[in-house]
């Protein structure tokens, strides 16, 4: 996702510098146009977006960084949990930056369209600030008010998908030995009240998937039990059950002890409809 970032910022006129801990996931990015930088270079930056794997990865970035950041804005675009988030705005602000946290809703494919959905929690002024840059990357972005809600709002953005792809193939178990082809139902599926976008834009990877070839997922099953994962953990901290979330949370982990973990969220269809 950050060369994504990285690849749609510079197709809309800015000028970007990366840094990645692991200096060959920069080459993409570099031969799109980007700069590369270390880490202390990026402080010459106005923006500091940061795409890592969980919060304790950006906390690792804005110590390293320092008292650089002072004056300048630091958008993080993961999903977090909500107190991680707000403790990342925390660190930001004792460093004298502006934070947002805007987790995006999208895959690398939206991302270099510049069609994601941003979820933006911080302040007024930094929404303000770090508005343009969002919107290179987005088609809708929204200031949903503090860090902390816009991480929750993250999460229930992505809970009914996590839900979809098990829900799916249980309704497709129903057509089992019935003959009907997977494309015809799925077609069908797709073109009914049943038939979110996901499934108008992912039916062929679906389709692949319900025919026994596993697709390599850019939201791939690891992520979504992830995402479920925390979301989970935040509803119990709410007192809030989420029954068919809890019913859900053990077929993603069966689907990654069946070294599923890198492909797509489909692959759950097909388990749950009778494949293997």
């Amino acid at each position: 996702m950050g060369t994504a970032f990285a690849l749609r910022l510079i197709e809309t006129g800015h000028s970007v510098r990366v840094w990645n801990r692991t200096a060959t996931r920069m080459a993409k990015a570099l031969a799109g146009g980007a700069k590369s930088s270390d880490l202390p270079g990026l402080a010459a930056c106005d923006v500091i977006l940061l795409s890592l794997t969980d919060a304790a990865a950006s906390a690792a970035v804005l110590d390293g960084l320092g008292a650089s950041v002072a004056g300048k804005l630091v958008i993080d675009l993961s999903t977090l949990p909500p107190d991680q988030a707000e403790t990342l705005a925390a660190i930001a602000g004792a460093a004298g930056a502006d934070f947002l946290h805007c987790p995006v809703g999208g895959t690398v494919a939206p991302a270099l369209k510049g069609q994601l959905l941003g979820l933006a929690g911080g302040t007024a002024a930094a929404f303000a600030r770090g508005r343009p840059v969002l919107e290179a990357l987005c088609r809708r972005v929204e200031h949903i008010g503090s860090p902390s809600a816009a991480a929750r709002m993250k999460l229930a953005v992505n809970l009914p998908l996590a839900i979809y792809w098990q829900t799916l193939g249980e309704s497709l178990s129903l057509l089992r030995d019935t003959g009907v082809p997977a494309d015809l139902a799925i077609s069908l599926i797709a073109d009914s009240s049943a038939g979110p976008a996901v499934l108008k834009t992912r039916a062929q990877v679906v389709i692949d998937t319900l025919a026994g070839s596993d697709q390599i997922g850019t939201f791939d099953i690891t992520g979504l039990l992830k995402d479920l994962t925390l979301t989970l953990d935040l509803a119990a901290a709410d007192g809030i059950d989420l029954p068919l979330a809890r019913t859900t949370q053990p077929r993603y982990r069966a689907a990654i002890e069946a070294g599923l973990g890198g492909f797509d969220g489909a692959s759950i269809t097909r388990r749950s409809a009778g494949g293997h």
